[in-house]
């Protein structure tokens, strides 16, 4: 059996999977034939799967893509363009956690969901590091404040102007780099993966706009990030992966507050050419 397999009695022979592929390696047999993999092709094929999501009348299967485990689109489950104006708007970057830990298993369901972004040719490298020990999240944010103080004192003109605010909060007792979320998430995608920083940006994303339906909230953890990228200590306590160059770490918890609100954002800037 080959990579594509073509139901005859189904297949309308209408061309759109031929027309679909990102990779061009479907054609029609004899210009006007059933569907069939050009020489060569099944090594080239990227398993996007647009060849089996675009076929009306499932025709078409795929044997690294099986149709039977992609489901129909559901007409009644489209949301309006209001709804998904509201539900993008209303995204918020949440920095107050309930003292509650985070199922496993809703972390893992926020994984399974942002598997689903796209990925630069398809790749699908994304890998993932997840903390649920609150401890271990806050000693995170302890390394973080060391390398903090390390680089103020070499260079203490050359830091952004609320390092010294966030190390002062931290000595009293108040943590503003992790907030004290209880669970940690990290995306990281490797070396050979030239488009790996987009990929893991676009896949927490994917996170974060599906984790308030989950009862969580997130924030990308910025000042982790920064901290990762200039100690080794806290890569190693972190434990990304090896040859990954490309990481963000977001911070997951249960909301302690609701916003009631979307606020208002700077008119967009564009060119028309």
């Amino acid at each position: 059996m080959g990579l594509l397999s073509i139901d005859e009695t189904k297949c309308k022979k209408d061309g759109l999977c031929t027309k679909e592929c990102p990779m061009v390696i479907i054609k029609l047999k004899d210009g006007d034939g059933f569907p069939e993999i050009v020489q060569g092709g099944e090594g080239i094929c990227n398993d996007c799967g647009h060849c089996i999501a675009i076929c009306p009348h499932g025709a078409l299967d795929h044997a690294r893509v099986p149709r039977e485990e992609s489901p129909l689109i559901e007409k009644n489950l489209e949301i309006s363009e209001t709804q998904a104006v509201q539900f993008l708007r209303s995204r918020r970057s949440i920095r107050s956690f309930k003292d509650q830990p985070v199922e496993r298993e809703k972390l893992q369901r926020l994984i399974e969901i942002a598997r689903y972004a796209p990925s630069g040719g398809n790749t699908q490298s994304v890998e993932w590091v997840v903390f649920t020990d609150p401890d271990k999240v806050k000693g995170i944010a302890e390394h973080t404040v060391t390398w903090m103080r390390k680089i103020h004192e070499k260079a203490p003109q050359s830091v952004p102007p609320y390092f010294p605010l966030i190390m002062g909060a931290w000595d009293m007792g108040f943590n503003s780099i992790t907030w004290s979320a209880p669970a940690l998430v990290l995306a990281s995608a490797p070396k050979r993966v030239n488009t790996g920083l987009v990929d893991l940006t676009l896949a927490l994303t994917y996170l974060e706009l599906a984790a308030p339906k989950l009862g969580l909230g997130t924030c990308w953890a910025g000042l982790v990030c920064g901290a990762m990228h200039g100690s080794a200590t806290v890569r190693e306590a972190i434990g990304l992966p090896e040859g990954h160059p490309h990481f963000y770490p977001m911070m997951v918890g249960y909301p302690n507050r609701k916003y009631a609100r979307v606020p208002e954002r700077n008119a967009p800037r564009i060119t028309w050419k």
